[in-house]
């Protein structure tokens, strides 16, 4: 795309400003196209992410960590948006694109016209060159002489003694009367118009050039998207891009405003210079005016800029696949129901830790209100009286200190008992 030349002249403002906005579109346009195409460094390293993307699902089936319908859903939408971002044009203009350079002048048109606010119908760049020169030719007949002042002279060559009894003379009327010096005009006028075109330039420059570099580089940024440790990567483009194109909108608007502002007043300034008539504060209003406007563009950008750094991306969205992959597990749950002869194997699935320990703690309290079982030793007696009773007689128990008693008459032995039975 080849852009009209600036030359020096009645039209540098809008010679500027349409190269710029060219070259902007140019850099938007052809450099993601440049990225975008295969063979480039961009594709090949889309490539080689996107092999490293899918041999992470398989060595984590190596491992033994089977991937689930919420990973694989999620890792499908993935590929596919970035493929859909980093390869096709047609798809990246309607989304990324057409946005960020056509959208705010679209967007200062719909709310300028109701406004009443000049350029918002698509001439601003021309109504801006007006305003630049209709400066440069208040510059050229100057702001005049006011009534009631001297004029202070410049340097002078050596004069001749009666010259110099004359400057004398003239030197002390001024004293009683105000002194005037265009020269002071003139700078100030100069800087006004310094402070117009520079206030205008740049805002519009920064933008649009940041606007472009950052949709040429779509492609790269695009890669970003698939792992979480370099999402915020992406986000951030994404807060670049958004933040270049409300910027450009509130340069149009504010510049919009200015136009209503000084327009009508130089139109009245130049009217009565052109009637030779002195207009002593011209210089300093405009110079004030263009200083407010110029600062006023800044806070502006760096509102925009705050605003679009308040991005994110919404939790909703990142769980989008994730209800999608729940959903069909659902749906296949109900169809597994609701066939014959099939079973679930919701008991195979692993178990959240949330589920997990709310079961653990169901069935402790289960356990509670039911009671505790019988004494072991119960148990064990009943079952062990109806083994005894059946098979081995058991011998009554001896209560404890009983069974060893003492002996209360004397002891006799066998053979005296033998001697009592023969005598």
């Amino acid at each position: 795309m080849a852009c009209p030349s600036l030359y020096s002249g009645g039209a540098f403002l809008s010679g500027v400003l349409n190269y710029v906005d060219c070259q902007a579109q140019a850099v938007g346009q052809s450099g993601y196209q440049a990225l975008a195409t295969p063979g480039s460094g961009i594709s090949l390293l889309l490539t080689g992410v996107l092999t490293i993307f899918i041999a992470m699902f398989g060595y984590r089936m190596i491992l033994g960590q089977t991937p689930d319908a919420r990973d694989g859903v999620t890792a499908v939408v993935k590929m596919g948006l970035v493929l859909v971002l980093a390869t096709s044009w047609p798809a990246f203009r309607t989304l990324a694109y057409d946005v960020a350079m056509h959208g705010p002048a679209q967007l200062a048109a719909n709310i300028g016209q109701p406004a009443g606010l000049p350029g918002s119908d698509g001439g601003l760049v021309s109504r801006l060159q007006g305003v630049d020169n209709g400066i440069a030719a208040l510059i050229t007949l100057g702001a005049g002489k006011p009534d009631n002042t001297d004029v202070i002279a410049g340097p002078t060559q050596a004069l001749t003694p009666q010259q110099q009894q004359q400057e004398q003379q003239r030197l002390q009327r001024s004293l009683q009367r105000p002194r005037w010096d265009p020269a002071k005009d003139n700078d100030r006028l100069g800087q006004a118009r310094t402070l117009y075109l520079t206030g205008a330039i740049a805002a519009f420059a920064s933008v649009r050039l940041v606007a472009g570099l950052l949709l040429a580089l779509g492609p790269l940024f695009a890669l970003f998207l698939l792992f979480d440790a370099t999402r915020g990567l992406f986000e951030g483009w994404i807060r670049g891009v958004v933040g270049a194109t409300l910027g450009a909108l509130s340069t149009a608007i504010i510049l919009g405003v200015e136009l209503a502002l000084i327009e009508p007043w130089l139109a009245n300034v130049l009217a009565q210079r052109n009637l030779d008539i002195a207009t002593p504060a011209a210089p300093v209003e405009l110079l004030v005016m263009t200083l407010v406007f110029g600062l006023t563009l800044i806070a502006a950008l760096i509102a925009t800029a705050r605003v679009a750094h308040g991005f994110r991306i919404p939790d909703s969205w990142r769980l989008m696949p994730t209800r999608l992959a729940d959903a069909l597990g659902g749906l296949e749950g109900r169809r597994g129901l609701a066939s014959p002869g099939s079973h679930s194997n919701a008991a195979d699935e692993p178990r959240s830790r949330a589920i997990a320990i709310a079961d653990a703690v169901a069935a402790s309290q289960r356990r509670e209100s039911a009671g505790s079982p019988p004494p072991v030793t119960q148990i064990g007696a009943r079952v062990g009286s109806q083994a005894v009773s059946r098979d081995i007689p058991v011998a009554t128990a001896t209560p404890l200190g009983q069974s060893y008693r003492r002996r209360t008459k004397g002891r006799v032995s066998a053979g005296a008992a033998r001697r009592d039975g023969n005598a």
